[in-house]
């Protein structure tokens, strides 16, 4: 017979479920039974109701949901601030595409991911959104680490070192997802690059299995404005349109970026339940143009938070991604109450959850749903007095705050250190990398 999992009860300062929003829960037990949560109770009842169970009291601490890190590129750490201050296509053609082309191989992705996996669990994100090649072996790192996440299988017209044109891609994800071990924390998608990279013929077939196999379609669209006159120029439509008559423009994308929307566009992507993944540190530093965040948030869009990877963020630090997605809404639109505190701790949590489908099992702290869970210490100089706790945690907190991480009721950051994966070695192999490719750079600058 087998023994039902131990019962422990969470003791924060605060509690900040999320659903519903903007609400703050005092003197709560959050019970916890192996990866669910069981119960939200008054403290003063805990004793009576579970009198078994063990209590982890977090004295000065917030406990949110855990942050889902809606659009990124893990294994892309190892390139940080290898190219700043660029173009975006000279940046991606003359430097990110080159060494990916001569380094991303399974190890360079396994070194990446893993730094990866440290950097986003210390920050307080418990499930991530990637497009990398290789997602087989960053599901490896996914499994050991405790994380959770929805892995893009990536397809594109250009030859890289994971597949030599879209037929080979497609195949080599069919083949990825058939031969890697199921896992309740992994979902896959497909991730066509994005319009200029892709192919019409590819672009339904994708449609067909996104369809077919329930998964989303993981796509870059409207960068740059760039993107729009290479579209009418190739295709003689705007991307947006391209997509619709492709039958792909519907709840099923997930669309990162969406800079260059039109006030028609608002609507019609709200209205086709398209999800915005929301890159705002990234979109300011490739100048990619704004995000209409209060005009899709008032147009009842779902918008999403992620960071992008880290060659162009350069950190994966969701508490940063939530401030600037506040603050460049309000400055864009004019507006100081465009996306409140609130709103965007909706969106890095309940909203990243929905974007991947995965709103029913995390995303808030509710009865039922999965232990994804993080406790942030407001113990420090910076974050007292603590006036409003939610206004806190979006404009002021800094994610070396963060002391606790459990994962499907699993502890994968105790006191602010990574407990599944040995931090040292993850950061030694790395350094390892940064030295492969610095040496790359310097016999190339000789010639």
């Amino acid at each position: 017979m087998i023994a039902e999992p131990a019962i422990q009860a969470l003791l924060p300062k605060w509690v900040v479920p999320v659903v519903p929003e903007n609400e703050v829960l005092l003197n709560t037990a959050v019970v916890l039974q192996g990866e669910r949560i069981i119960d939200i109770i008054d403290a003063s009842e805990l004793a009576d109701r579970y009198p078994n169970a063990t209590s982890k009291i977090l004295p000065n601490h917030a406990l949110i949901p855990g942050l889902v890190n809606a659009h990124g590129h893990s294994p892309m750490v190892l390139m940080r601030g290898l190219a700043d201050d660029l173009p975006l296509m000279e940046w991606l053609t003359k430097h990110i595409w080159p060494t990916e082309q001569a380094f991303a191989g399974e190890d360079f992705v396994r070194a990446g991911s893993s730094l990866a996996a440290v950097e986003m669990l210390t920050g307080g994100t418990t499930c991530f959104n990637d497009n990398y090649f290789f997602p087989n072996i960053t599901a490896e790192v996914v499994n050991t680490s405790g994380l959770r996440a929805t892995l893009g299988l990536p397809v594109m017209n250009i030859p890289t070192i994971w597949a030599q044109d879209e037929a080979g891609y497609i195949d080599r994800g069919l083949k990825v997802v058939e031969e890697t071990e199921p896992n309740a924390r992994i979902g896959w998608a497909w991730a066509p690059h994005a319009p200029y990279t892709v192919t019409d013929e590819s672009f339904v077939r994708l449609g067909d299995l996104s369809e077919g196999m329930d998964f989303k379609l993981h796509l870059h669209l409207l960068e740059t404005a760039g993107e729009i006159d290479q579209s009418m120029a190739e295709h003689g439509s705007h991307p947006i349109d391209r997509l619709v008559n492709l039958g792909l423009y519907n709840d099923r994308l997930i669309a990162a970026h969406m800079t260059q929307l039109s006030d028609d566009q608002v609507a019609q992507t709200a209205e086709a339940g398209v999800h915005i993944l929301h890159c705002p540190a990234a979109n300011m530093k490739l100048a990619s143009g704004f995000c209409r965040v209060d005009d899709l948030d008032q147009a009842g869009a779902n918008i999403a938070i992620g960071t992008d990877g880290a060659a162009s963020n350069n950190r994966l630090d969701m508490f940063a991604e939530m401030r600037l997605a506040s603050l460049i809404a309000k400055g864009f639109s004019l507006n100081p109450v465009a996306a409140p505190a609130a709103r965007s701790l909706s969106m890095a949590t309940i909203q990243g959850a929905k974007a991947l489908g995965l709103d029913a099992d995390i995303g808030s702290i509710e009865v039922g749903k999965q232990a994804d869970l993080v406790a942030i210490d407001l113990d420090a100089p910076g974050t007292t007095p603590v006036h409003n706790v939610i206004s806190h945690l979006v404009y002021v907190v800094s994610r070396s705050q963060v002391s606790d991480v459990w994962v499907a009721g699993k502890v994968c950051v105790s006191d602010g250190d990574v407990v599944t994966l040995d931090q040292e070695a993850v950061v030694r192999e790395s350094i390892k990398w940064g030295l492969k490719m610095h040496s790359k750079q310097k016999d190339k600058s000789s010639i």
